[in-house]
């Protein structure tokens, strides 16, 4: 599928803008947006959520008040905060128009399905009224922005196939990871012929502030910065279409601007580094689960431990939110939660690592809880 308004495999994602006084630096955000755009790229990404709403409205100003709409492809998103029903979708949806400054969304998501949300969009039918939008002309492609796992993504595109693109978080870190699973997304995305949009392709800064043994690794290429290999990683992939970056100062744009510009996918030297990266940072691992899952199969409370593990180790490796998302999205749906152990030790009879299961589990919850 292509999407003939897109010029280029790089987006500027607007969740990170430059701030100043709490507000956006709007002299800052119009000077990047003019040479994103002047280097020929065109797509920008928002939510209503993002900023605080502060996003969207500098969209309106610095981007589409002093750009023609044909200039710039613009992303926007249905967040479940913002309806309850059914009839709040299309005011909210006008809300949205009217705050970014435009007539139509090249793109509407729906914004981080997974098992928690999912059936209130369902109940609402947010998906039918998106593509009613769409038959409307009032958003131009349908797609889903995505927090789960692959089995669950692939319910979601089975049940509407008429979803044309999908965005996951998607970066060397994450590629083999348990709860992210960005490998096995991107393969679902594949088997129903679906372009994914790449997410946190350096993780949220965390693939930029490497520690000394992978930073290390990839200085020794003697190239780019750190941040050049994670999203050339995610854009060198052949069904990624687009890679967004959440860039907060001019300095960041002009480095992502140096190598995406003439974009070259990695190279077997530098494919090489970035794994041996990976396995660096994996060392790090705070609690050494292989997820052979052995503990799930006999938990009389339906824990999912190893991926409650994999949360906790994300957590403790990187600092990022998104493992609380995860942690909710492991615990929801009648599976069970850290502190709902009832200390049994079956799952400990069973390890073949012999980990303190019921002793972990209580780090977990209180990490999460």
């Amino acid at each position: 599928m292509t999407f003939e308004k897109v010029k280029k495999n790089f987006g500027f994602g607007c969740m990170r803008l430059p701030m100043k006084g709490g507000k956006v630096d709007y002299p800052q955000f119009s000077e990047m947006a003019d040479e994103f755009l002047a280097a020929g790229f065109n797509y920008f990404d928002t939510a209503h959520g993002y900023l605080g709403g502060l996003s969207e409205t500098a969209i309106r100003d610095c981007v589409a008040a002093r750009h023609p709409r044909e200039s710039f492809t613009l992303t926007d998103k249905l967040t479940e905060n913002f309806f309850g029903r059914e009839e709040d979708i299309r005011p909210f949806f006008q809300k949205q128009l009217k705050a970014c400054g435009v007539e139509y969304f090249d793109f509407y998501l729906m914004h981080a399905q997974n098992a928690g949300n999912f059936e209130k969009y369902r109940r609402c039918r947010a998906y039918e009224t998106a593509f009613a939008l769409k038959e409307e002309g009032l958003v131009k492609h349908v797609g889903i922005s995505f927090h789960d796992t692959a089995d669950f993504l692939d319910k979601i595109l089975t049940l509407y196939p008429q979803i044309e693109v999908v965005q996951l978080q998607f970066n060397y870190a994450d590629y083999d990871s348990p709860n992210v699973q960005s490998r096995l997304c991107y393969e679902t995305c594949l088997r129903h012929g679906k372009p994914v949009i790449v997410m946190e392709p350096v993780k949220g800064g965390t693939l930029v502030d490497l520690p000394a043994e992978g930073d290390a690794i990839l200085r020794a290429l003697g190239g780019g910065s750190n941040a050049s290999y994670a999203i050339r990683y995610a854009a060198s992939f052949e069904n990624v279409f687009m890679v967004l970056s959440g860039m907060s100062n001019m300095a960041q744009m002009r480095d992502n601007l140096s190598y995406m510009r003439d974009f070259k996918p990695l190279d077997e030297r530098e494919a090489a580094a970035v794994e041996g990266v990976r396995m660096a940072l994996k060392k790090q691992e705070f609690i050494p689960c292989t997820a052979c899952r052995y503990c799930t199969d006999g938990c009389p409370k339906h824990i999912s431990i190893p991926d409650l593990f994999s949360c906790m180790n994300q957590k403790k490796r990187y600092r990022d939110w998104n493992s609380d998302v995860y942690y909710e999205n492991f615990t929801a749906a009648g599976r069970g939660k850290a502190s709902d152990c009832i200390g049994c030790g079956r799952c400990e009879k069973v390890c073949p690592q012999h980990l303190e299961i019921r002793k972990l589990l209580k780090s977990v919850a209180q990490q999460f809880e």
